[in-house]
């Protein structure tokens, strides 16, 4: 009796403490899983910190500083760093929050002057600056390591201050990397229970700092996109421009006709054309080509058709409307920039034509004949670009040519993006193959000879694209 007394006794307790273990192992699961739903509700909050830092990405500095305040509340955390990573690979402290402690031993001359001691050691932390490999930061920028160092004060790679409220206890420092390139390094310390951190302190510091990668490097595609919409609208906007400024109606004259074609290899070029009456019976017409393209090669050219109409109105002369264009311009034009114009006037009382020309493609005039005898040939008339020489050289260069211009006659102005366009062999349009349409197609209408020109063009170019502006006058004598 006595012994089977002790077996259920003995049975009993072993049950007992099966079920021990069993709740101890129940409880320490329970905890496990709080422990994890802790962290979760951590990395969502981390998380939803960085899209809004993201989100709000005008101002980097903001963002830095939204992504340590987020790294202190996720590992409570008493204060925070932010190194970014230089173009010369230094880091430099960009973001702090808390009395975060100097990385360099403090002089006895620092003192914190005027403002606040927080806003002193800010001040001593972005005037800093660690080299690879240097100090515990560049340790971490060169090896691309997380470091956790849970009793920082036996640590001698942690600086310490003789100032207790400038002690680290306990630290984390973690690399930011995106796609194992070094964005910056982010450093905790000292959480505020006074206790050091933990392991899954150091685990989650870990995990955020690889959504922090992340979030800076959305943040600076964001900014680029955003920087680069913003220059696409300027361009859409300078080409608008730029369109209104080219005439798209021409004057009315009874017996002459105009037809024109402009495409800039850009969406901004750096050719102009224009034709505008002079008075009831002249018309003035011109086209140019600058040295540079883009943006600031059509402002050169709207300030040249601003002088070209203010010009033209004092002088029926051509080539001194060019070299008043080119004293004004002179100074203003960078050395390494020039433009190429041909400015004719059109009278269509004597039916003739004055032009000169400043460096640019020779025109085409094409010359009709009753008896079917078309004649082709290039006005070779001299001058040089504006704002290549100064004027006392340019003055005695450029000269006036005329020519009559009578029923059946036709003249083409154009732009070296016609005749320097190449096919898929890298061989030239060349003026010779024009000349070749324009014998051709002379007698046609103005529009239908352009059509004619562009045709041969784009055959002989085919798929090869268009290198440069592509300019094109024709005006036609009924």
């Amino acid at each position: 009796m006595i012994l089977f007394t002790l077996g259920l006794l003995c049975g009993l307790l072993t049950m007992w403490l099966l079920d021990s273990a069993k709740r101890r192992q129940i409880k320490l699961l329970i905890e496990d899983k709080q422990r994890l739903r802790q962290e979760k509700q951590i990395v969502v909050e981390f998380m939803h910190n960085m899209v809004e830092a993201v989100s709000t990405g005008k101002d980097r500095q903001a963002m830095f500083q939204r992504i340590i305040h987020a790294a202190i509340l996720s590992t409570n955390g008493m204060t925070a760093c932010f190194f970014e990573k230089q173009p010369n690979n230094s880091l430099t402290g960009v973001a702090v929050e808390g009395l975060f402690p100097p990385q360099r031993k403090l002089l006895p001359k620092d003192t914190a002057g005027n403002g606040t001691r927080a806003q002193y050691l800010e001040k001593i932390l972005k005037s800093e600056t660690f080299q690879m490999g240097e100090g515990l930061i560049g340790q971490v920028a060169r090896t691309r390591r997380a470091v956790f160092i849970a009793d920082a004060t036996k640590d001698p790679r942690v600086i310490q201050h003789e100032d207790p409220s400038l002690r680290i206890h306990s630290i984390i420092v973690a690399p930011i990397l995106f796609q194992d390139e070094l964005i910056a390094v982010l450093a905790v310390a000292n959480p505020s229970d006074g206790l050091a951190f933990s392991q899954n302190d150091f685990s989650l510091m870990e995990s955020l700092a690889e959504q922090v990668g992340l979030a800076v490097h959305n943040c600076d595609a964001m900014q680029t996109q955003i920087e680069k919409n913003m220059l696409d609208l300027d361009i859409e906007l300078a080409s608008s421009i730029q369109g209104l400024l080219l005439p798209t109606t021409y004057p009315y004259c009874e017996k002459v006709s105009f037809a024109t074609h402009y495409t800039p290899a850009q969406k901004i070029g750096g050719d102009l054309y224009d034709i505008f009456s002079l008075d009831d019976h002249t018309v003035g017409v011109a086209i140019a080509d600058v040295s540079g393209k883009g943006i600031s090669g059509s402002i050169l050219m709207a300030i040249c058709q601003t002088h070209l109409r203010h010009f033209s109105k004092e002088s029926r002369s051509p080539s001194d409307v060019l070299c008043s264009i080119n004293r004004a311009m002179e100074a203003t034009m960078r050395r390494d920039m020039f433009i190429t114009i041909v400015y004719a006037i059109f009278d269509l009382e004597t039916e003739e034509v004055n032009l000169a020309r400043a460096g640019h493609e020779p025109p085409f005039y094409y010359k009709a004949s009753d008896n079917g005898d078309h004649e082709v040939q290039p006005i070779l008339s001299k001058g040089m670009a504006v704002g290549m020489v100064p004027p006392e050289i340019f003055d005695v260069t450029i000269q006036d040519t005329q020519i009559k211009f009578t029923k059946g006659d036709a003249l083409v102005l154009y732009t070296d993006g016609v005749t320097e366009s190449v096919n898929e062999r890298g061989e030239e349009y060349s003026s010779s193959k024009m000349l070749d349409v324009v014998r051709a197609h002379g007698h046609e209408k103005a529009d239908i000879l352009l059509k004619e020109i562009l045709n041969s063009v784009n055959q002989f170019c085919g798929d090869q694209g268009q290198p440069d502006d592509l300019t094109l006058i024709t005006i036609k004598h009924a």
